[in-house]
């Protein structure tokens, strides 16, 4: 049977189509994918709670993938430390390393040893967590990872946009995404690279909220790496403490490095003074 995935796309002659027709087409089939995704979301919460329970002890999740999902699993967790103020909570691997996220590397994704091998450098632990990424779910890049690591007793999940995928049978806890035929025939850089990245932001967002790094809605522990960001963090101390001089607000931040340190800081003053 062939895969969702692969099955042939719902629209025929795309390259009869006017710029108008296949911008308004795709926009279409993208409206499909976060119905998908809210299917999905029972198991997207299991897996988040799993993470949370093991993070609470020092374990980190590794993402592995191949290609275009590979790509979305180290762009989510390249983002955590940014803006979480996290580092090395998510671990993004993929088929061929560091080069391949700009270049395919020849048969790296074929190599059902090479995730595992991949993640020694971190001496991955139990309380660590894996999620292979991978549309298809066939990927032995991503399979054999996903079914070494929970051989070795750590938590394993996965993303995939077929039911009944090799993958998903090897995850404890699989998170299959089904959005149907691409508008390009087996592109999955299209909805199903978006379906990913959808499901990748909740599980990455509701992990450090969870962990406490969000008050709020806000991002108290977010890295001052811009002036838009010490603009936004002087903002927040602003608001939360109840100055009124901008000035004094970023000198605080910028002193602290960090808003909720720096918020800390000037209620525990305050407190000195009463």
């Amino acid at each position: 049977m062939k895969r969702t995935t692969e099955q042939a796309s719902n629209y025929h002659h795309l390259d009869r189509m006017s710029t108008a027709e296949i911008i308004e087409a795709i926009n279409a089939e993208d409206r499909t994918v976060p119905v998908a995704v809210a299917q999905a979301v029972p198991r997207i919460e299991s897996l988040v709670d799993g993470i949370v329970e093991r993070m609470r002890r020092g374990g980190r999740v590794f993402y592995l993938g191949a290609g275009t999902s590979g790509r979305l699993g180290i762009v989510d967790a390249s983002e955590i430390p940014p803006t979480y103020g996290v580092h090395d909570a998510f671990i993004g691997l993929m088929a061929g390393g560091d080069q391949a996220i700009r270049n395919a590397v020849e048969g790296a994704e074929d190599d059902p040893d090479g995730a595992w091998r991949d993640m020694q450098p971190f001496s991955p632990r139990p309380d660590d967590t894996v999620i292979g990424i991978a549309a298809s779910g066939t990927t032995p890049y991503v399979i054999g990872g996903v079914r070494k690591a929970r051989a070795e007793g750590l938590l394993t999940g996965c993303v995939t946009c077929n039911q009944g995928s090799p993958l998903a049978a090897e995850a404890e806890i699989p998170v299959e995404v089904v959005v149907g035929p691409e508008f390009v025939t087996g592109s999955t850089r299209m909805k199903a690279g978006t379906a990913q990245k959808l499901v990748l932001n909740m599980i990455s967002t509701a992990t450090m909220i969870r962990l406490g790094h969000v008050k709020g809605s806000k991002m108290v522990d977010m890295q001052l790496t811009n002036r838009k960001l010490v603009d936004r963090g002087t903002r927040m101390i602003m608001e939360e403490t109840g100055i009124e001089d901008y000035d004094l607000a970023r000198k605080l931040l910028l002193e602290y490095g960090q808003v909720r340190a720096a918020v800390t800081a000037w209620q525990g003053r305050q407190t000195l003074q009463a």
